[in-house]
């Protein structure tokens, strides 16, 4: 059986082995915190990525959406969304909550959390209150039964609390803490529903808190599919055999590995805005504001009345910009019900099945994003 550890952990976990991925995991951390500050506008990376990151991390529980679905409904398409899509776009709320709250004092509270979820799960439950919660594998065969009484629940999650924001009492490098907090999270499993995403979006809270990023974009839940077995062997091996060490090495590989994705990502949609820049400013003339590009990269699916919104003009001219933005290609016009809506298809394209494919000339132009846009 295993007992929740009072944290911090009693044992040295920076090895030799560790500190030489810590290294790796830092090195990407710090190039991703640079280069999103290529991009002119921050809803851009947190709308699209976020999107990405909350279908992902559903997915993790099985929890399954289409991009399409996403901006679909991120365009307030009021059609039949599905249950899988509406949990999925409560996970992106609940990211955006998060990061909201963390931005304002850079502490994240128990407080917090219970928010988190509360989005997450659309109720108030808070932590659990009455046994019976157990964590099974695919036969059903019950591997691990996390602490049942309430009172320790809430005094696991005070000590929990504490080493998130308390670096007094330990002062190891974040990446690390974050592989334990993670750990210890999910050993805990206060909730009812909700505690793998919920955990996953603790993770990038966390990078802001420690100021790793200014922006919640490393999202560790691709890793974790593309890995899920060992995902779980990992976490059950610290349980059954204390083997921390193996468990904070998979973490900080998620790290670099994903930071390393995430960085050709932002590349190729910074390289793509200068596209559309050059094209849009000639075809718009004096009719051209780099709000509008934000917004055709914030919104895969836009409307005419985000554009009039946020370029300040009327409908028509709304429209009219829209529709030579059509007419040339950078966009695509669909008829849903009464609406006409532009999705950005080569975006869509990025978001959807990109690989990193980015040629240096491209990667060069988009330094000057910020500046020129």
């Amino acid at each position: 059986m295993y007992n929740i550890p009072t944290l911090p952990l009693p044992i040295d976990l920076e090895t030799k082995a560790v500190l030489r991925q810590l290294n790796l995991a830092n090195k990407k951390l710090a190039e991703l915190k640079g280069i999103a500050l290529t991009i002119p506008n921050e809803d851009i990376l947190i709308n699209t990525l976020v999107l990405q990151e909350a279908k992902d991390s559903s997915a993790v529980e099985n929890i399954v959406t289409s991009h399409d679905d996403l901006y679909k409904a991120d365009a307030d398409i009021k059609l039949a969304i599905s249950a899988s899509t509406k949990e999925v776009l409560s996970y992106a709320e609940a990211l955006k909550y998060g990061f909201k709250m963390v931005r304002k004092n850079y502490i994240l509270t128990n407080v917090h959390i219970k928010d988190i979820q509360s989005i997450l799960e659309k109720n108030n439950a808070g932590f659990r209150n009455v046994p019976g919660t157990t964590l099974k594998n695919q036969r059903g065969d019950i591997v691990y039964t996390p602490p049942q009484d309430k009172r320790i629940i809430e005094q696991c999650m005070d000590n929990l609390q504490k080493f998130i924001n308390d670096d007094g009492i330990c002062d190891v490098d974040p990446l690390i803490k974050m592989a334990v907090i993670h750990h210890q999270f999910e050993s805990i499993h206060p909730f009812f529903d909700g505690n793998g995403r919920t955990g996953r979006i603790i993770n990038v809270l966390y990078l802001v808190i420690k100021e790793l990023l200014d922006l919640p974009i490393l999202y560790l839940s691709r890793y974790v599919i593309a890995n899920k077995s060992e995902y779980y062997a990992r976490i059950q091996a610290v349980r059954d055999k204390q083997e921390w060490e193996q468990w904070v090495l998979f973490m900080l590989k998620g790290v670099e590995e994903t930071a390393e994705h995430t960085i050709s990502q932002v590349k190729a949609i910074g390289a793509l805005m200068m596209q559309y820049k050059h094209k849009i400013r000639p075809l718009l003339g004096k009719g051209y504001r780099h709000e509008l590009l934000n917004n055709l990269f914030s919104h895969p699916y836009t409307k005419i009345d985000f554009v009039s919104e946020t370029l300040e003009v009327t409908r028509l001219t709304a429209a009219k910009y829209l529709d030579i933005l059509v007419e040339n290609k950078l966009l695509e016009k669909v008829k849903i019900w009464k609406t006409n809506y532009y999705i950005n298809i080569q975006l869509c394209d990025l978001l959807m099945n990109y690989t990193p494919k980015i040629n240096d000339a491209n990667i060069e132009q988009i330094e000057s994003v910020n500046d020129h846009v």
